[in-house]
């Protein structure tokens, strides 16, 4: 009973940090990545699509990404879909290809995206806390019902506590790793 309630506290508490590190790939660094465009959405025949969905977003070189629509006529639409997200980007039309440039970031541009980073982080941290405090209740809820005792009680949030204090130190690392790409020039 007590393994059960650790065991769902660590997967959502995993979960947590691949959603960080997800959330992370969309905060650009000043490099080219795929996975820069992928909140972008593309109106294809009236409903929102994905651009990965109806195209393939391959890395030309370090400065510029390259979509090619796997229809004809969607060129425009994914230079107008990129042009209109919120990431600053300025596609230009190549015959059936969108090359989309990445331009170098500025200082204080980059200080931005660290103040950024730093609250999905937080919110990453909170999430895991309140998976701890979830795992805890669930642990006191059984000692009330007599269903285990208090050793055991303590035991397993010694443990939830371990998981979470793992989890959360892998959240500054990668918070670590993602601040220092950021600032690197």
């Amino acid at each position: 009973m007590i393994n059960d309630i650790k065991k769902t506290a660590e997967d959502k508490m995993r979960k947590s940090v691949e959603a960080l590190k997800t959330e992370f790939a969309k905060v650009r660094t000043g490099r080219a990545h795929p996975g820069l465009l992928d909140h972008v959405k593309v109106d294809y025949y009236g409903s929102p699509m994905p651009i990965n969905q109806v195209a393939n977003i391959s890395v030309i070189d370090a400065h510029a990404l390259g979509v090619q629509p796997w229809e004809k006529g969607m060129a425009a639409k994914i230079e107008k879909a990129i042009r209109d997200c919120d990431l600053g980007l300025n596609p230009a039309g190549m015959g059936d290809i969108v090359r989309v440039p990445i331009p170098p970031m500025t200082e204080e541009r980059r200080k931005d995206l660290v103040k950024v980073v730093r609250g999905e982080a937080e919110a990453g941290k909170v999430a895991v806390r309140n998976i701890r405090r979830d795992a805890i209740a669930h642990l006191k809820d059984l000692l009330k019902d007599k269903a285990i005792g208090e050793d055991d009680e303590r035991r397993g949030q010694d443990d939830i506590q371990k998981l979470t204090d793992k989890y959360i130190a892998e959240m500054d690392k990668v918070l670590a790793e993602k601040e220092k790409d950021l600032m690197a020039v």
